[in-house]
C-alpha cells in the first residue's frame, strides 16, 4: 500500500494533469486583476476565521478545489488596486522559473548540486555590480531576503574592519554600527543578533524631510568612541522602508572614507533606480559603498524571495564565514566561487538566480528600467494629486514609489486625526476595493501607499482619494 501511494504522489501524467489546469487557473487569475474584472484588490477575512476555514477544509474539504481556494484567499498582488506593501507583482514568467526551482529542487550552496543555478548566479551578480558602477573586482551573491543579506553584509564589515576575529574568538569589546533612525528594523535586528546591544547601535536623527543628518555623523562618532564603542560599520538607506527617502550616500561614503569604517548601502527596495537612467540620481555615490543590498522581489519583478548581496571587493565576501563542513566543500587555494555556501548563511538555497537570468534573456535589462521608471513616474504623479486636494496632506515630497498622506478634517487635534485615518485604513481594509498600509511618523498616523503595479495609473488614485473622502463622511 505504501509503495502505491508513493507512485501516486510521484506520478508525471498526474503532475501534467494537474500542471495544466492551474496554469489555465492561474492565466484567468491573471486576466481578471490585471484587466480589472475583479473590483477587489482583497478579500477581507479576520485571521480567526480563515484559521477555522482550513482546518475545516484539511477535514472536509475537496482536493480538487485546493489551489483554487489558496489563490481566491490572497491578497492580489496583480490587481492594479493593490498599492501596499512593497511586494512586487512578479513576471508571470518568473512563476515558471519558480516551478523550475521547485521541481529540479539543486540546492545552489554547494556546485554539484547546483551547477547552472551557480553558474548562472555568477553571471548575474557581475551584471549588477557593473550596473552599480563596480569595477572587475567586485562580486556577489543572491541570498533569501533583505534581512539575512543585510546581516551578512555587516558580519563581513566586522571581518573586515576589526583586528580581531570576533567569528572565531568572540569578544568583550563594545562594538556598535552607525545607522538612520529611519532605517529598516532589519538593520537595528542584525545588530542585536551580532551582540551590539542597544548601545551599539548608535540612530542618527534625520532631518525635516526623513532623510539622515548627516551633519551629525562626526559628533556622534565622537561620542561613541568616547564610550568606549568601537564603530566599523555606517549604513546607507535607499530609501527608508517607511517614508521612501534616500539618505545622502555621497555624503556617508566621505565620512566612511574618511573614519575607515565600512560603508553598507541597504538598497532592498530602491537599489533596483540602478537601472532607470531618469532616477539613477537617487542613488549617486552608491558606487563608493563597500557593500549594496538589491531585493528581487520587491521592484525587479520576481517572486519572494531572491536578494542579491554585492561587494566592491569580492574577497570581503570569501572571508566572512569560517567554517568547516569537508563532506561537502573542500578547499582551495583559488577563489571558489562556485561553492556559494562558503559564503551565505543558507546550507542549502534555491535556484534563485534563474529568476534574475530569464528576465535578462528574455527581455533584457530594460523591462527594469521601464519597471522602476513607471513605478516611481506613478508615485511622483499621486503626490501631485495628493497636494491639489485640500482635504489631504503630505508627509513629505517622495523621492520614490512610496507616498505617505492623511486625510485632514477642520476641527480635529492631531489625537483625533490619528484615531479618524487609522479608521479609514482599517475601513478599506475590510471593504477590499484597494489595500494600502499605514505608519506612524513623529507620533502622526499616516495611511502608505507603495506603487508596486506597473499598471497602476492616476485614474485608480482618485477613486482611491474620492473613497477616502466618503469614509471619512461617514465615519
Amino acid at each position: 500500500m505504501h509503495q502505491e501511494l508513493l507512485k501516486r504522489a510521484y506520478d508525471p501524467i498526474d503532475f501534467q494533469q494537474k500542471g495544466h489546469q492551474l496554469i489555465d487557473d492561474l492565466t484567468l487569475h491573471l486576466t481578471d486583476k490585471l484587466e480589472e474584472k475583479s473590483d477587489k484588490a482583497i478579500h477581507w477575512i479576520a485571521p480567526e476565521d480563515e484559521l477555522d476555514f482550513w482546518k475545516e477544509f484539511l477535514k472536509n474539504g475537496d482536493e480538487r478545489e485546493l489551489f483554487q481556494e489558496i489563490t481566491k484567499r490572497t491578497t492580489y498582488v496583480h490587481h492594479p488596486h493593490y498599492i501596499g506593501h512593497q511586494v512586487c507583482a512578479p513576471a508571470p514568467i518568473t512563476g515558471l522559473t519558480g516551478l523550475i526551482s521547485s521541481l529540479l529542487n539543486n540546492g545552489t550552496a554547494v556546485y554539484e548540486m547546483g551547477m547552472s543555478s551557480n553558474a548562472i548566479e555568477r553571471v548575474v551578480t557581475d551584471f549588477i555590480c557593473t550596473k552599480i558602477g563596480y569595477n572587475e573586482n567586485s562580486g556577489g551573491f543572491l541570498t533569501s531576503g533583505g534581512t539575512l543579506a543585510n546581516l551578512t553584509a555587516l558580519l563581513s564589515a566586522r571581518k573586515a574592519i576589526l583586528k580581531e576575529d570576533v567569528w572565531m574568538d568572540g569578544t568583550t569589546q563594545k562594538l556598535g554600527i552607525m545607522v538612520s533612525e529611519e532605517a529598516h528594523y532589519c538593520v537595528d535586528r542584525a545588530a542585536r543578533i551580532m551582540g551590539l546591544g542597544n548601545q551599539g547601535i548608535i540612530k542618527i536623527p534625520v532631518t525635516p524631510g526623513f532623510q539622515m543628518n548627516t551633519d551629525l555623523l562626526e559628533e556622534k562618532y565622537t561620542e561613541a568612541k568616547q564610550k568606549g564603542i568601537e564603530i566599523f560599520a555606517i549604513v546607507g538607506s535607499a530609501p527608508s522602508t517607511a517614508t521612501g527617502i534616500f539618505d545622502n550616500l555621497k555624503a556617508i561614503a566621505h565620512f566612511a572614507s574618511k573614519a575607515k569604517i565600512w560603508f553598507h548601502v541597504d538598497g532592498a527596495h530602491g537599489g533596483a533606480g540602478i537601472f532607470s537612467k531618469k532616477y539613477r540620481n537617487t542613488l549617486s555615490g552608491i558606487e563608493q559603498a563597500d557593500s549594496v543590498v538589491i531585493d528581487g522581489h520587491k521592484m525587479m519583478m520576481m517572486p519572494a524571495i531572491t536578494t542579491a548581496l554585492l561587494f566592491k571587493n569580492r574577497l570581503h565576501s570569501n572571508v566572512t564565514f569560517s567554517q568547516q563542513a569537508d563532506y561537502l566543500l573542500t578547499e582551495s587555494e583559488h577563489e571558489d566561487w562556485y561553492n556559494s555556501g562558503k559564503r551565505t548563511f543558507e546550507c542549502t538555497k534555491t535556484m534563485m538566480g534563474i529568476h534574475w537570468f530569464t528576465l535578462l534573456k528574455v527581455y533584457g535589462d530594460e523591462l527594469f528600467e521601464a519597471n522602476v521608471t513607471r513605478l516611481y513616474d506613478m508615485g511622483i504623479a499621486f503626490s501631485q494629486i495628493i497636494q491639489s486636494d485640500s482635504h489631504f496632506e503630505l508627509a513629505v515630497a517622495p523621492m520614490s514609489n512610496i507616498v505617505c498622506f492623511r486625510y485632514l478634517e477642520e476641527g480635529l487635534d492631531t489625537s483625533q486625526l490619528n484615531s479618524l485615518n487609522a479608521k479609514i485604513r482599517q475601513t478599506l481594509l475590510e471593504d477590499g476595493e484597494f489595500y494600502i498600509v499605514q505608519t506612524k511618523l513623529r507620533g502622526i498616523q499616516y495611511m502608505r501607499v507603495t506603487v508596486m503595479n506597473p499598471f497602476t495609473n492616476t485614474t485608480h488614485f482618485v477613486t482611491l482619494l474620492n473613497k477616502i473622502k466618503a469614509i471619512a463622511q461617514s465615519i
